[in-house]
C-alpha cells in the first residue's frame, strides 16, 4: 500500500470523478489508514510503499505490479504521467529481497488488469492494457490467461468490474455489463456460481473489493452485496472510501497482494 500524498482529480465518465468536487487530503488520508489498520486487525501483514510528491497516483498500488508464487511482473503504465511508479515498485520489489522480476515488454496496469485465482490470470484489455501483454503474463507465471474485453468506459480496469472471493475456490462476483458478450459468456462458463452484481454496485465501485477467502472489504455504497456474500458465507466489511473514489479507485486500488 502506498499513502496518498496530493490529489489530482482527472474528468473520466466516472460520476465520482468530477474535477468539480474538492478532495480533502485529510480525509482520504484517514481512509487511508483506517483500511491499512483494519488489514493489520484481520491478521494481514500491510507492507507501505513510500509516496512520491510528484507521484500522486501511487495510492493506488494494484496498478504497480502482479505478483504471483513470489515472482514479480512489473507494470507499463498507458499513461506517461504514472510510467515512473513502475520503477517506484520494482525498487522496493529489489529492495526486499525479491529475485523472480520481470520488467513487462507490453503495457499492463498490475492488477488493475490482472485477477488471480488458483487455476487462471484473469486478464483485462480495451481501455489500459495491452491484449500483448497477456501472453508476456502467461509465459512469464506459467498459467493460462483469460483474456476478457471491458466495453464500458465506466469500467476501465479489470478491478472495477470483477473481484475474486475465493482463490482457492476459483469464486468471483463480476458485473456483466462491464464485458463484451463474448467475454460475458466465457465468464459464465468458467465460473457458473459467480456473484453478479447489480449495475448499482458495480457503480458504486463494489466491485473494487478485496477478499481474504472470508473477509470482504469493499465500499459502504455498494449496498447490494452486503446480503449475497453472506449468503455464500464471507463476511462483508464496508469500508468509507469516499474521497479516494474521486481519484478513481477504492479498496482493490489501495491494495496489492503479495503472493509468496
Amino acid at each position: 500500500m502506498c499513502p496518498p500524498t496530493h490529489f489530482e482529480v482527472t474528468y473520466s465518465i466516472n460520476p465520482w470523478m468530477d474535477p468539480g468536487k474538492p478532495v480533502d487530503l485529510s480525509l482520504v488520508m484517514t481512509q487511508w489508514e483506517v483500511l491499512r489498520d483494519r488489514y493489520r486487525a484481520l491478521g494481514h501483514t500491510v507492507e507501505v510503499l513510500e509516496p512520491r510528491e510528484d507521484l500522486p497516483d501511487m495510492v493506488f498500488a494494484a496498478n504497480g505490479a502482479t505478483v504471483v508464487d513470489g515472482r514479480v511482473l512489473g507494470a507499463r503504465f498507458a499513461f506517461t504521467e504514472r510510467a515512473a511508479e513502475a520503477d517506484a515498485h520494482l525498487e522496493w520489489f529489489r529492495a526486499h529481497g525479491f529475485t523472480e522480476i520481470h520488467e513487462p515488454a507490453h503495457i499492463n496496469e498490475g492488477e488493475g488488469d490482472f485477477a488471480v485465482t488458483s487455476t487462471y490470470l484473469l486478464a483485462g484489455r480495451g481501455f489500459r492494457s495491452s491484449p500483448l501483454s497477456h501472453d508476456e503474463a502467461q509465459e512469464f507465471f506459467g498459467r493460462p490467461v483469460i483474456g476478457l474485453d471491458l466495453v464500458d468506459p465506466r469500467y476501465y480496469h479489470l478491478d472495477t468490474a470483477l473481484s475474486v472471493l475465493d482463490d482457492e475456490a476459483d469464486e468471483i462476483m463480476y458485473y456483466p455489463g462491464a464485458f463484451s458478450p463474448g467475454s460475458r459468456a466465457v465468464l459464465a462458463r468458467l465460473f457458473p456460481d459467480a456473484l453478479i452484481a447489480r449495475e448499482a454496485d458495480a457503480a458504486a465501485f463494489g466491485l473494487n473489493a478485496v477478499s481474504d477467502g472470508r473477509h470482504v472489504l469493499l465500499p459502504q455504497a455498494a449496498l447490494g452485496l452486503f446480503e449475497p456474500l453472506r449468503a455464500r458465507g464471507f463476511e462483508p466489511i464496508a469500508m468509507d472510501t469516499g474521497e479516494l473514489l474521486k481519484g478513481g479507485g477504492s479498496v482493490k486500488c489501495c491494495t496489492q497482494e503479495l503472493r509468496a
